[in-house]
């Protein structure tokens, strides 16, 4: 019972990180110490994307289950709503490319324009 949960609180972990770099650029307007937690998360999410690597949280979630003595995802709401978006079949390594240029493209345009304004509000102080 304790992997299954430390299983399922890994997926949980992970969701919020994937959700965290996909949009946490948006957050840095207002919490602009945000940017020294967003930076590494997004360095780090463009080099497993571009490099095809497999995020640490993926072997971690898979070992606790298998400690849990349970194979694949059938079960509950986390197995059958959440695992399908960190996990989602046919991934191919252009699709992997394609992610890790739209978050190199989204977050390089907001931090392009976060760095901007504070550039302008330091040339008019």
């Amino acid at each position: 019972m304790l992997y299954h949960i430390l299983a399922n609180l890994t997926v949980i972990i992970h969701f919020f990180f994937i959700a965290f770099v996909a949009v946490g650029g948006f957050f840095i307007f207002r919490f602009k110490r945000l940017v020294f937690l967003h930076v590494p998360a997004v360095l780090w999410a463009v080099l497993v994307e571009f490099k095809g690597w497999i995020c640490p949280l993926t072997p971690l979630e898979q070992l606790l289950r298998n400690l849990a003595g349970r194979n694949g995802y059938s079960g509950g709401f986390i197995e059958h709503y959440l695992v399908p978006l960190i996990y989602p079949e046919g991934m191919t390594p252009s699709l992997h490319f394609t992610i890790g240029g739209l978050l190199v493209l989204v977050n390089g345009t907001l931090y392009g324009i976060f760095f901007y304004k504070i550039s302008n509000k330091n040339r008019h102080n």
